[in-house]
């Protein structure tokens, strides 16, 4: 298959489709012993070299029915329904499985770059701060899939919520003040947020799929896929799906496109891949890492570097001032970080134990709206705080009341006793040593910047008590920059697209970045929107 071009600014395909760079393809398909401190069920489970949850299954040949398509879709979520609707639009038969009942996604936020209203160079300058982010480990031309077509796809999205009845808010300017200029080029980005919260993608996902049953997408929900269809070749002719009546084979003339996310349901994938989290809350359901042990079975390869983990916890408090160089505690009372060096996007790597369990607190006083001037964030106002309180009656907007966990006391004891930390001695310890590190202008113990080190004497006294859990593990099989799953040897599988969490090489680092807010999902609508079009114009 010769690769497709998307826009004359950049064209995919070439040398990239040789293989991934960066990304070794030995051993890949049959992966190498774990390390020892592999969690021992995972290493008893290895047999021969082969990882049992992707020990290929004898092939289904007996179908209670077949249906014929152009381009099937595995996956509704928010990579799955965009591409639908693209293929779609662009003059395909388009059939979307979904194993759930429902269109299922997660988040609020997604992000894009216009290109009209960003220097020369800008573009660039973010795909080097993305792979920068991601410790070089990212495929370039994957990220530039995202910089160069994501501005457009994310218009094309905001106008199909809109005809679908969404709630979506502009929030390019909450999300991207901080990151108009990089490396010296002006940068333009759209961003929106399905909602305000409780509403979110997942909702958003459930309209706009609603509106593309109605526009002509052939949805089948409840019709989990087991198997890829395959010619002699090798080349993925279709899907094999589970249907009321058995088995139905969907072909699929043009290509199948995989959207379905990732395995942190899997307890045999996550002792494997993701030992250190063991400890972690998983905040979703039902994510078993099909689309992967399908591609693996066809042929395709997981990514060498193991997945990047999306973990956070955006509602205990606001969101805006989670990235706020806090004092911050562990639920013992003690300090344990530079809070100017550990955004929340790593906080989860200080609180692993069974002890910790992704608990803790930021700490401030009733100064906090003048202490955080020209810190990174938004500092939200005492009275808009009160929606993230508990213990405040009145309405709650924008947020989920059963997450909330912002509280405030006139001494520190009382503050440590609503927050439940074990040791409330230690924590008024704690903080009678950090006043005293501000008042020096110097921290002796964790070397954080002078402007971020704020006395915390004024009461009332707040504590914002977050738990970080695990929201998804961004971990695929290799493609390349077609999104064209890729052989042991590198070669494009003929058919067969992966796309969203279930395709490797666009991260690869062990923590997901927040430098971009709303990357994950930006790049799942924008690989959704130019690969489904893309397939459908083979």
């Amino acid at each position: 298959m010769t690769s497709f071009s998307r826009r004359d600014l950049f064209k995919f395909g070439g040398a990239a489709a040789m293989g991934v760079a960066g990304v070794s393809m030995l051993g890949a398909c049959t992966p190498s012993q774990p390390s020892a401190d592999k969690d021992a069920k995972a290493v008893a489970a290895v047999s021969d070299g082969t990882l049992p949850f992707f020990v290929k299954p004898d092939p289904i040949t007996d179908f209670a029915d077949t249906k014929d398509y152009d381009v099937v879709v595995i996956g509704a979520g928010a990579a799955g329904v965009p591409a639908a609707i693209s293929a779609f639009q662009a003059g395909a038969k388009v059939a979307l499985l979904q194993k759930e009942a429902t269109a299922i996604s997660q988040g609020n936020t997604c992000d894009s770059i216009i290109l009209d209203g960003t220097a020369p160079g800008g573009v660039e300058a973010v795909v080097s701060l993305v792979n920068a982010d991601c410790c070089h480990l990212s495929d370039r031309d994957q990220v530039r899939l995202w910089a160069y077509n994501s501005g457009e796809a994310l218009k094309w999205l905001w106008d199909i919520g809109t005809k679908a009845g969404c709630q979506m808010v502009d929030s390019t300017a909450k999300w991207t003040s901080n990151i108009g200029t990089i490396d010296g080029y002006d940068v333009s980005y759209f961003a929106f947020d399905f909602g305000p919260k409780p509403y979110n993608t997942g909702n958003g996902m459930r309209d706009i799929a609603d509106w593309a049953e109605s526009q002509g997408v052939e949805i089948f929900y409840s019709t989990p896929a087991v198997q890829l269809a395959q010619d002699d070749s090798g080349a993925v002719t279709g899907v094999i799906a589970e249907g009321e009546g058995g088995n139905i084979l969907f072909n699929a003339a043009k290509g199948v496109i995989v959207a379905t996310g990732d395995y942190e349901n899997n307890d045999e994938m996550m002792a494997y891949y993701e030992p250190d989290m063991v400890n972690i809350y998983r905040k979703e359901q039902n994510k078993t890492g099909d689309g992967q042990r399908m591609m693996v079975w066809a042929g395709g390869c997981m990514e060498d570097a193991c997945g990047s983990k999306v973990q956070h916890d955006f509602d205990a408090g606001p969101g805006s001032m989670a990235d706020m160089p806090f004092l911050a505690v562990k639920n013992d009372g003690t300090r344990f970080c530079n809070e100017a060096r550990c955004e929340m996007a790593v906080m989860g790597n200080f609180l692993k134990s069974e002890d910790d369990q992704g608990w803790y607190t930021q700490v401030f006083d009733s100064n906090y709206m003048t202490d955080a001037e020209g810190w990174p964030g938004v500092a939200l106002p005492p009275e808009a705080m009160a929606s993230y309180m508990p213990e405040v009656e009145g309405e709650k907007t924008g947020v989920y009341e059963s997450l909330i966990n912002t509280f405030s006391a006139d001494t520190l004891e009382e503050l440590g006793e609503k927050l439940g930390l074990t040791d409330v001695d230690a924590f008024v310890q704690t903080v009678k040593r950090y006043n005293e590190l501000a008042k020096k202008g110097i921290d002796e113990d964790m070397g954080k910047p002078a402007k971020f080190l704020k006395p915390i004497e004024q009461p009332p006294f707040y504590g914002i008590h977050r738990h970080i859990g695990l929201s998804t593990i961004i971990h695929g099989v290799n493609v390349n920059a077609d999104m064209q799953v890729l052989d042991k040897d590198g070669q494009p599988i003929e058919g067969l697209f992966a796309i969203g969490n279930c395709a490797g090489n666009f991260f690869g680092s062990p923590d997901y970045p927040m430098t971009i807010p709303g990357l994950s999902l930006g790049r799942a609508h924008t690989q959704g929107y130019v690969v489904g079009r893309a397939v459908a114009n083979k």
